[in-house]
C-alpha cells in the first residue's frame, strides 16, 4: 500500500504543470473529446509507465547494497532540482492530428512521457519499492488524478496554482524520498 500511495501522491505532484499537463489541455481543447482523450492518457500513461517501472526493478536487481542506495538516494534529489524547473510545451499543429483523438492522444502523450520527469520518478519509484504493479497503479493514478481535470474543465490549473509553490513543494517531496532511501536502508 505505501509503494501505491506513494507513487500516486509523487507523481500527482509531480505532474501539476508539467509538459504533458500541458499537453492535455491542448489536447482537450484541439478536440474537444474529454472522455476518448482520457483514455488515450491512460492507455499512454499504463504503457510508458509499466516500461519504465520494469526499468526501475531491472536497474534495482543490478544495483544494490550502500552504491545502490546512495545512487537511488542521488537521483532522487536530481528529479528535486529538476522539479524547479518550469517545463514548456510547443503548440504547433502536430501531424498526429489527423488520426483523431485517442490515437493522437496515445501517440503525443506517449512520446512527451519519454525522458519527462514523471517518468524517471516511475523509474526511481520502482527501484526504491519491491512491488511492480502498486508503482505502475499509483503512478497512472497520480497521473490521471493531475489531468483529468485539467482535460474535463478545461485551463483549470496551469494559470490559476501558484506554480513556483507547487513545484518547491514537488521539489521537497522528492527530497524526503532522498533521505528516507538514505536512512530506511
Amino acid at each position: 500500500m505505501e509503494a501505491f500511495l506513494s507513487s500516486t501522491f509523487a507523481i500527482a505532484i509531480a505532474e501539476i504543470g508539467d509538459k504533458t499537463q500541458l499537453l492535455a489541455f491542448i489536447l482537450a481543447t484541439r478536440f474537444r473529446k474529454p472522455l476518448v482523450i482520457c483514455l488515450g492518457i491512460l492507455a499512454a500513461t499504463t504503457l510508458n509507465h509499466a516500461a519504465a517501472a520494469w526499468v526501475g526493478q531491472w536497474i534495482a536487481e543490478w544495483i544494490t547494497g550502500d552504491t545502490g542506495r546512495y545512487l537511488l538516494a542521488a537521483s532522487f534529489a536530481v528529479v528535486a532540482i529538476w522539479m524547479l524547473i518550469p517545463d514548456k510545451v510547443e503548440k504547433e499543429e502536430s501531424r498526429f492530428y489527423r488520426y483523431g483523438p485517442f490515437t493522437a492522444t496515445f501517440i503525443l502523450f506517449f512520446l512527451a512521457e519519454i525522458g519527462d520527469k514523471t517518468q524517471v520518478a516511475t523509474v526511481l519509484l520502482a527501484a526504491m519499492y519491491d512491488n511492480y504493479w502498486a508503482v505502475i497503479i499509483g503512478t497512472t493514478v497520480g497521473m490521471m488524478l493531475a489531468n483529468v481535470p485539467v482535460v474535463m474543465m478545461g485551463k483549470l490549473s496551469a494559470d490559476k496554482l501558484p506554480m513556483q509553490w507547487v513545484h518547491r513543494f514537488s521539489a521537497c517531496l522528492f527530497l524526503a524520498f532522498a533521505t528516507l532511501t538514505l536512512t530506511h536502508g
